[in-house]
């Protein structure tokens, strides 16, 4: 199976064999696996307070410990649960510590130890990028993802590519490449997110558009982290979120000469 090399400005320069990663069968199954362990590996661990709702002076035998001293004496008859005996401020009599009552703690609050990790085998995770890989060479995977794009794939641009440190300058080589649509269909779908998320950094979502894999960067990373829904990873960094964001794999994916071919000895199943 081969691919064309294209140049900055679009025209074809040479031919690359590309590695059997962009043969694998597409499994989808494998592909989400991944995805959401490392979803799951990304959570951090939170619980409450140790004495919350407990750290109060609150004693069950209040006819004992504040009948005589207060002259105030508790009926019987009510339930015999923790009370509260501040009389400097007024507020003896009022039931804490237990979770049914008002200011109490939580019955069954979050837990640190709880088990958010999830565990993938070396070979399936790797078996899930290969996946991925090849979902980027499949025209069908790449337009179900609703990318906008009708040329040749896999996209293999010369090395040139990774010493790009302009953004205008990138987006002339993408405009070359026929991609630039794409990366306007992922501005046009910029989108305000509902909630708390938008006064803790992150209150737009932005669609994924263009994943460019290099060998090494070389400045392409500040050409490109301005452009909506465009990402950079270095080769030996690729994993299956990157390749498939959401678990839906067929991401429209531009690489480097060097990066197809170091793609020979990573991910290899055994």
């Amino acid at each position: 199976m081969k691919a064309n090399v294209r140049d900055l400005q679009g025209n074809v320069v040479g031919e690359i064999e590309l590695p059997d990663a962009f043969s694998t069968p597409v499994r989808e199954d494998i592909i989400k696996r991944a995805v959401k362990a490392i979803w799951a590996n990304r959570l951090q661990p939170y619980g409450t307070k140790p004495m919350a709702g407990r750290d109060y002076a609150a004693f069950t035998d209040n006819r004992r410990r504040i009948g005589s001293a207060l002259n105030h004496t508790i009926n019987v008859g009510h339930a015999r649960l923790p009370r509260v005996h501040y009389r400097r401020y007024l507020l003896y009599g009022f039931v804490a510590n237990v979770p049914q009552a008002r200011g109490g703690p939580r019955a069954h609050p979050p837990k640190v130890e709880k088990r958010l990790w999830e565990k993938v085998n070396k070979k399936e995770r790797r078996l899930a990028i290969r996946s991925a890989i090849a979902a980027t060479a499949s025209p069908e995977w790449v337009k179900s993802r609703g990318h906008r794009y009708d040329g040749e794939l896999p996209i293999v641009v010369v090395d040139d590519l990774e010493g790009v440190k302009k953004t205008a300058e990138l987006k002339k080589i993408l405009q070359a490449l026929g991609v630039w649509e794409d990366v306007e269909r992922a501005y046009e779908g910029r989108r305000r997110r509902a909630g708390k998320g938008e006064r803790r950094g992150r209150a737009y979502k932005v669609p994924k558009s263009v994943l460019i894999v290099v060998s090494q960067d070389r400045g392409i990373y500040r050409a490109a982290r301005n452009l909506p829904g465009v990402d950079v990873v270095e080769v030996r960094n690729l994993n299956a979120e990157l390749l498939a964001p959401g678990t839906h794999p067929g991401r429209l994916t531009i690489w480097t000469k060097s990066a197809v071919e170091a793609l020979n000895n990573l991910f290899v199943v055994s």
